[in-house]
């Protein structure tokens, strides 16, 4: 049976692409399941997978037919997060990824320091490096470009590099293309809240892709969904560029209570000076951590993600 890349995910179809470049219109069974992990969808963009062919023709638009996945190759890693509406359930965003690009923005709309915490904590659990993005520069004032400078110190002090661009105005600032050194060879999983800008740096980096943009919520500043599926784009030379839906929350799944700690750096580093080895860095005695915040050491902001992260494991306890 002929093998072949999930590059789009619209839920209930998955485009596959065969290593000579044709694309199936594929659907799994309803009795397809990964061993192991409750996900809402079985199967992600990125996945490499086994497939039946059912028919040699497809009504689909760039398809040359039509089948039915069978299998799926073991994963690298994947990013993950809890489901929505299904706390018991998992949403597997994309796998076999060589970094992400998680995309923010200071205001119009903003995004919180605990969304961007709760990123990097799985994306350190599955060791993938992130750059982040932060987008919108021409659009802050004093105030804001202030705090988009002192986001980039902080991450940056942490080995996430990050990078201050417009998509809007690069003759203030850089654009998309500053990114492209990154991008090159690698499958990069391009991610963040609706509205920061994910599908406008897309079409600006691939002008092909002619992905739907839209105007912020006038009431509440907010992004709308306009990319609705998941959907890998082949990048100019090599490497690949994922795009994916906006993500309003990210609720970890999969996490140990007690594993939360060490994908947060800093605090991971600080840990074996605890005077106790299970400290959990919320009221123990001797604590490394929380006494290098009392010192200033540790950012407020990523203790209070942390804390965050904590509550969700405890609620998990009693479901």
């Amino acid at each position: 049976m002929p093998k072949g890349l999930v590059v789009k995910n619209t839920g209930s179809h998955y485009r596959v692409r065969t290593d000579s470049g044709a694309l199936f219109d594929c659907k799994v069974k309803g009795n397809f399941r990964l061993k192991g992990l409750r996900s809402t969808s079985p199967v992600a963009v990125g996945d490499n997978v086994t497939f039946e062919v059912t028919a040699a023709s497809s009504s689909l638009p760039g398809t040359v037919g039509e089948g039915w996945i069978t299998d799926i190759e073991d994963r690298s890693n994947y990013i993950i997060r809890k489901a929505s509406n299904l706390s018991k359930q998992s949403h597997i965003i994309a796998a076999n990824v060589d970094q992400c690009l998680l995309m923010v923005t200071v205001s119009h709309p903003e995004t919180s320091t605990v969304f961007i915490d709760r990123f990097l904590a799985v994306s350190e659990a599955y060791r993938i490096p992130v750059h982040i993005v932060i987008n919108k520069a021409d659009l802050y004032d004093a105030s804001e470009l202030r705090i988009a400078e002192l986001l980039s110190t902080l991450y940056d002090s942490l080995g996430y590099t990050c990078h201050l661009i417009s998509c809007a105005n690069n003759t203030l600032y850089p654009g998309p293309s500053s990114l492209l050194p990154f991008l090159e060879g690698r499958t990069t999983l391009l991610s963040g809240n609706s509205g920061v800008g994910k599908s406008t740096l897309l079409n600006l980096l691939l002008p092909d892709a002619c992905q739907k943009t839209a105007a912020l919520s006038a009431a509440h500043d907010t992004g709308m969904h306009t990319t609705t599926f998941s959907e890998m784009f082949a990048l100019p030379g090599s490497g690949w560029l994922i795009d994916t839906p906006g993500i309003k929350g990210f609720g970890t799944f999969d996490m140990e209570r007690e594993e939360v700690s060490h994908y947060f750096r800093e605090l991971f580093a600080l840990s074996p000076n605890c005077r106790y080895g299970n400290c959990t860095h919320t009221h123990e005695p001797g604590c490394a951590v929380r006494d290098a915040l009392d010192k200033g050491l540790v950012a407020p902001s990523r203790y209070a993600s942390y804390l965050s992260m904590l509550e969700d494991k405890e609620e998990t306890k009693y479901r």
